[in-house]
């Protein structure tokens, strides 16, 4: 472990990416305040959390709601960084498109005004997502950071349970970069695309659990893989920290390592795993769907990151991740 590199603040801590974030900066020699929801019955495991190497000294553990955007203020006091990944996931449609969407926004503007109270957060690093970006009218197969999702036709053209969150994190993203400008913070944003590899938080996330729908036969999904992009949950990690700590660091980041058919991913699992029945290649060559552009990662290239790992290495630490919590 590294020497004291100062405090960050991860919004979010017990979430897929935000957990592995916490155990990548600790391993990089960061001390971090972390935020998770209130738990008025105590009745939340965090000791995937605290059992971290490096966290019985260096994390703190806050509770912040994104309804309350000013309870984030204890937990980013003090901090150089702020890495904004909590957000407000709905697919289940449990509550109005309009109430997620100000949550997502609302939160995250507090968050942002209580950087600058602060007067220590040198830098903010907003999580993003893929859904800000590809779901639009252009036919083009790879997108960069110039394209903005049209919330119109996400509207029109989508399944309405993936409304709330492909409209919030395009909306939100907006806001927060409107924001920053117009109050002199110095806010970078993250895009990434499906997110796979191992995980140490206690719930299935649903990025891992959407990409590996040949696997666990979830055939409602298959059309959402014909054009997959991905990339490895510590490569997400390592971009975060890059970005906070790259100084010339400017606007939006695509985060994509890889892009993959749908035959080519049941070609890879069929000859690795051949005790999962992954369906045929004449089957999978009949399913519709839209074929989502990929994501080029070049200006996060360009600037000198580098992804550690591809599609085989994301696609064997699920499985095994997901046999070792037997959610396979």
């Amino acid at each position: 472990m590294e020497g004291d590199k100062g405090t960050v603040c991860v919004t979010g801590g017990t979430g897929f990416i935000g957990s592995w974030l916490i155990k990548r900066l600790l391993e990089e020699g960061y001390s971090v305040n972390t935020t998770v929801r209130p738990d008025p019955e105590n009745k939340r495991d965090v000791s995937f959390l605290t059992n971290l190497p490096g966290a019985a000294e260096k994390l703190k553990i806050y509770t912040a709601d994104l309804n309350d955007p000013d309870s984030f203020d204890a937990a980013i006091e003090g901090c150089k960084g702020v890495l904004h990944v909590a957000t407000p996931v709905d697919f289940e449609s449990k509550e109005p498109e309009e109430a997620v969407i100000r949550r997502a926004i609302s939160g995250t503007l507090g968050i942002l005004k209580a950087c600058l109270k602060s007067k220590t957060v040198k830098r903010v690093v907003y999580t993003s997502s893929a859904s800000a970006v590809v779901f639009n009218k252009n036919d083009e197969e790879m997108m960069d950071e110039t394209h903005w999702t049209d919330v119109g036709f996400v509207r029109e053209t989508l399944y309405p349970n993936v409304h709330s969150y492909m409209v919030s994190k395009t909306l939100t993203e907006r806001a927060a970069l409107e924001f920053a400008a117009e109050h002199g913070l110095d806010l970078v944003t993250v895009i990434p695309t499906f997110v796979v590899g191992s995980f140490i938080c206690p719930k299935f996330p649903g990025s891992v659990r959407s990409t590996l729908a040949l696997v666990l036969g979830n055939k409602h999904e298959y059309s959402l893989l014909l054009n997959t992009s991905m990339v490895h949950v510590d490569d997400v990690a390592r971009a975060h920290i890059f970005l906070l700590e790259y100084p010339e660091a400017k606007g939006r980041y695509n985060c994509s390592s890889d892009t993959i058919s749908l035959l080519k991913m049941a070609e890879i699992l069929s000859a690795k795993y051949p005790e999962f029945p992954i369906p045929a290649a004449d089957f999978l060559a009949e399913i519709k769907g839209t074929k989502v552009p990929g994501l080029s990662s070049k200006k996060l290239l360009d600037a000198g990151f580098r992804f550690k790992y591809g599609v085989e290495e994301m696609l064997d630490e699920a499985i095994k991740c997901c046999k070792e919590r037997n959610y396979l």
